[in-house]
């Protein structure tokens, strides 16, 4: 039997637990894996692209415990009533190959969006950093202003979308969270005096999101929406102006901001940043971005923290979503003692 945490039970739980509360959980699990890196098997993700979207399979391996998460990333299904992204996840037995874990992972790819943002800015951003400049107001964006609360006790919100009615939402949703918000007349507008800067657009394109201009000396560029070739927000300038840092450079170098510049690039990898490898933020005038497009450890990690949290509760079910034939040998007896049994 395996443990199911469908639509519903994924959303009574993070209720019942708290948004907040969760992403500094998932902060904890994901720093974990991070400092266990090596350990991982990695790859980049398997993409199947089109003119409207993409799909892809995140897999990876501790050789204990085998995720992955299939993940559909579609901008224009809001015209019709669906999100943008959809996604569920699996953990495995890595010694038997048999599923252990499944789980809705729409509402929890947000949550680990959020919470890596957040181990990132721990180590990147300045530690007084209290203002967050929110370049795209959709799907993700309440996470992220919880999650840089979560990290920075960051307060204050400049936003900006070309959506009005998103960035309605969005104040909505927040303003009795106890942030203050102010509604930006531009990009440029948002990021003016902010210590943090995230950038979460939907446009399937190269884009300029916010002009390097408007990145002021020791700023952190969370550049989270550029996650797919061809799709990027950022002008190269500003990464040239900044020390990068990546989740899997073999991947980002294919799918995030760094695709737009050399292959020699300079970056670091942010688990030589949480495992104490490599500095992060060294002073209070440098520019760093999180070039961050999403990797397949950060899944394992929410699943692995979920299956934790939700055990002896009423949040999950059984289901028997492998079959089990009498003899191990003998899977064709199930089909014909069901055969037998409507008979």
């Amino acid at each position: 039997m395996v443990q199911f945490v469908d639509a519903q039970n994924m959303a009574r739980w993070i209720s019942t637990s708290g948004v907040e509360h969760v992403i500094d959980e998932l902060t904890g699990y994901l720093e974990e894996d991070f400092k266990r890196w090596p350990s991982f098997s990695k790859i980049a993700r398997v993409t199947s692209q089109s003119d409207i979207g993409v799909i892809e399979l995140m897999p990876t391996s501790d050789g204990t415990d085998y995720a992955f998460k299939y993940v559909a990333g579609h901008p224009s299904n809001p015209t019709t009533g669906m999100q943008t992204v959809a996604a569920f996840g699996v953990l495995a037995d890595a010694t038997t190959g048999y599923p252990t874990f499944w789980s809705e992972m729409t509402l929890l790819t947000a949550l680990r969006t959020a919470a890596t943002s957040a181990m990132a800015a721990r180590v990147l951003a300045r530690p007084d950093s209290a203002t967050l400049a929110l370049i795209g107001t959709g799907s993700q964006s309440e996470f992220q202003a919880l999650a840089m609360r979560s990290a920075l006790d960051v307060s204050m919100l400049r936003i900006w979308d070309i959506d009005d009615d998103a960035m309605a939402k969005f104040v909505r949703n927040v303003e009795p969270l106890g942030f203050d918000v102010h509604i930006a007349s531009s990009a440029a507008d948002a990021a003016d005096g902010a210590d943090v800067v995230t950038t979460c657009t939907a446009e399937q394109a190269h884009a300029v999101v916010v002009p390097t201009e408007a990145i002021a000396p020791g700023t952190h560029v969370n550049a989270i929406g550029g996650d797919s070739h061809g799709k990027t927000e950022l002008d190269p300038s500003v990464l040239y102006r900044s020390d990068v840092f990546v989740e899997f450079v073999d991947q980002t170098r294919l799918e995030g901001e760094i695709q737009q510049v050399e292959s020699g690039f300079p970056v670091t990898e942010l688990w030589e940043v949480i495992a104490g490898h490599a500095p992060g933020r060294r002073d209070d005038r440098q520019i760093t971005v999180f070039d961050s497009v999403g990797f397949a450890i950060e899944d394992y990690s929410a699943l692995r923290y979920v299956r934790d949290a939700v055990a002896g509760t009423d949040f999950f079910e059984l289901v028997e979503l492998i079959v089990e034939p009498s003899h191990p040998k003998n899977l064709f007896d199930v089909v014909v003692g069901a055969f037998a049994s409507v008979h």
